[in-house]
């Protein structure tokens, strides 16, 4: 199972997932980051975290860990 946390520069991927347990993957949800949505990373920091993604016209910053428990399928 493919997760943010893993997915490379300008690929575009489906939301399969979201752990909701966590609390940032509630407020993630809450700005509307649902499953079936496209999300792309845009961005990464020089050390590789935290990373930029992006989600309808969002751009949204979030560390590594905090982006794992959003899974993801691969978009045809």
């Amino acid at each position: 199972m493919l997760k943010l946390s893993n997915l490379s520069i300008g690929i575009k991927a489906r939301v399969k997932a979201i752990d909701a347990k966590k609390s940032v993957d509630q407020r993630l949800m809450v700005m509307g980051l649902l499953p079936g949505m496209d999300v792309k990373v845009v961005q990464v920091a020089p050390l590789g975290d935290p990373i930029a993604i992006e989600f309808q016209g969002r751009r949204v910053s979030l560390r590594r860990a905090e982006a794992s428990g959003v899974l993801l399928e691969s978009v045809a």
